[in-house]
Parts: C-alpha cells; sequence; structure tokens
C-alpha cells in the first residue's frame, strides 16, 4: 500500500474503488498504480524486488518525521506515508528526490519505475498491455498494430521521409 501511495504520488490516478487509501484521487484515468508500477518494480529486472519491504518501511519513517515536523495527524489504521493528504505526500517526495538528500538515488529510482510502468507497460508485452487497456499506453494515443501483429507507419512523423532505404534491405526490414 505504501509503494502503491508512492507510485500514485508520481504519476496520480483515480481510486480504484471509494475506499481505495492508497491512491488518493488526485488526476482522472489511471496513473502509476493502474499501470502496473507495483508490479513493475516486483520483477527480478527492476533489481529492488528484495529490497520493497524495507523501502516501504523507510518511506513510512520519513512520512512519520514529517508528520510530526508538521503538526499532521496520521491516521493510526494506515501506514503513515498512506495516510498523508496528497499535498503532503508530493511535499516529501520533492524532499527525498531533492539533489541533497543521501537517498536520493533510491527514491529517483522508484519514482522513475513508477514513471516507466505508465509510460512504457515494461512489466507486460505491448499486445498485452494495449489488449488490457493500459492507462499510459492509451493516455499517449498508442497505436494498436496491424493484422499481422506488426507496426507500420505509412505516415512519416516528420511530415517526409529522412532516408532512403538501404538497397540490401530485405522486405523483413531487416538488413541483409
Amino acid at each position: 500500500m505504501t509503494l502503491e501511495a508512492f507510485a500514485d504520488t508520481i504519476v496520480p490516478g483515480e481510486k480504484r474503488s471509494p475506499g481505495d487509501e492508497a491512491v488518493a484521487g488526485a488526476a482522472s484515468g489511471g496513473g502509476a498504480v493502474a499501470a502496473g508500477a507495483v508490479e513493475l518494480l516486483e520483477t527480478p529486472a527492476a533489481g529492488l524486488a528484495s529490497a520493497l519491504g524495507d523501502l516501504a518501511r523507510l518511506l513510512n519513517e520519513h512520512a512519520r518525521a514529517y508528520a510530526d515536523q508538521h503538526g499532521i495527524d496520521l491516521a493510526a489504521s494506515l501506514p503513515p506515508f498512506v495516510s498523508l493528504p496528497f499535498p503532503y505526500r508530493t511535499a516529501l517526495v520533492g524532499i527525498l528526490t531533492a539533489p541533497a538528500h543521501p537517498e536520493r538515488e533510491v527514491w529517483v529510482s522508484v519514482a522513475l519505475f513508477s514513471n516507466m510502468a505508465f509510460d512504457t507497460a515494461a512489466h507486460m508485452h505491448t499486445l498485452d498491455a494495449l489488449a488490457a487497456g493500459h492507462p499510459g499506453l492509451t493516455a499517449m494515443g498508442f497505436s494498436a498494430p496491424q493484422d499481422d501483429g506488426l507496426w507500420r507507419f505509412p505516415v512519416y512523423s516528420y511530415g517526409r521521409e529522412l532516408a532512403r532505404l538501404h538497397p540490401a534491405t530485405t522486405s523483413t526490414g531487416s538488413p541483409a
């Protein structure tokens, strides 16, 4: 729940249900949590899976200290970071990711994975993400492939061809 709240602070989204405490509901549509930020963090490729429990504990320690410093009452039934109202979550994440903070690298890494989950669905096959209506790919207007499963772009993004096709290129687009 704590890591979901962190991811939601990075790329906010709407609550998944009325009782959702981790997602603050600061934006419409799906954010990092709906995009699978925690699932991406849990993958071995992210390199953080074994540290996630410690990261959640540390983030909650920072949240408790921040709340004490600013006179914010926290709900005893929730992890401290989750209990922080969204503007305070945002302020705390700003402190943790500031250049002078000694733990900056780890919090920036977690923030980057939250963005990566939203921007690329890195933990999923792109076709599966599109079929599931992945919120980030949908928000960006990522197009579906053609019927054969390949992406082709008949209109050049710059409005013109930038280079001629190499004469040894095969019909599949590979160099000979």
